[in-house]
């Protein structure tokens, strides 16, 4: 739940009503995948918003020949479809990619919420349009950009993505990814990728060691890629939503 908590704290600050509301929904039904296995599949009934506590996973369409195309990443903190109960059927599959906790977040969840909570609604609003601005980069990488940029930029945001979340260690980072999951994002073959990170290496953007990124320099990297981080929207513009803290000696009295 920290990790959901802080990243929407990004665009406006929370009360602690908010704050046990959101941690009660993230520990009540909690359920445990393994690495490489399907959370949901396309033409599945939606039930429940599934909320990612650890664990990294993928949004992914799959033709009958078995080609993927990864058409987002889901971190910890990330939120799958908030909107998913307008839908009949799911037009896409959610898959793990290392072993995944998540919270299965009912409809009855998002009405309470809906009627008693509206910095909740406004920052769950927020993740919505921030995954849409995602998605229209995501699409600008695919026509445009090329494969040096395309894959700097993705590390670029994933980088941005775990450092709001509070999941960075300096200039380091998890990354379980590996070459075919970048190649299923980036439309690159797995050779490409191979050339694309050795490029990166080399001039020094990225040190990939394990399953460990580090970026030593990010503005060089954001420079590589043309990255503007606007789309990421992470400085707080919703600071007029905030919470009104009572002072501790008002409380008191």
């Amino acid at each position: 739940m920290a990790s959901l908590v802080r990243k929407l704290e990004q665009f406006v600050r929370l009360s602690s009503v908010d704050h046990a509301i959101l941690n009660r929904a993230s520990t009540e039904r909690v359920r445990h995948f393994g690495p490489r296995v399907d959370i949901v599949r396309e033409g599945e009934k939606p039930k429940d918003v599934h909320l990612i506590l650890s664990g990294w996973a993928c949004r992914y369409k799959q033709l009958e020949d078995g080609r993927r195309q990864v058409v987002s990443f889901f971190l910890p903190g990330d939120i799958c479809d908030v909107n998913v109960f307008i839908l009949r059927e799911m037009d896409h599959s959610i898959g793990t990619i290392t072993a995944v906790s998540i919270a299965d977040l009912s409809r009855e969840f998002f009405d309470k919420v809906a009627a008693a909570h509206p910095r909740i609604v406004t920052a769950f609003w927020w993740e919505t349009l921030v995954n849409a601005a995602i998605q229209r980069e995501w699409t600008m990488s695919l026509g445009q950009r090329t494969a040096l940029e395309r894959m700097a930029h993705l590390l670029c945001e994933i980088w941005l993505r775990l450092r709001l979340a509070g999941l960075t260690r300096g200039d380091s980072c998890d990354f379980p990814l590996t070459q075919g999951d970048l190649a299923d994002a980036t439309g690159l073959s797995k050779v490409h990728v191979n050339r694309t990170l050795q490029e990166l290496r080399a001039d020094g953007l990225i040190v990939l060691k394990g399953k460990t990124l580090a970026v030593p320099k990010l503005d060089r990297l954001m420079r590589a890629a043309l990255f503007n981080p606007n789309y990421l929207h992470m400085d707080h513009e919703g600071r007029q939503f905030d919470a009104v803290m009572t002072p501790p000696d008002a409380v008191a009295g």
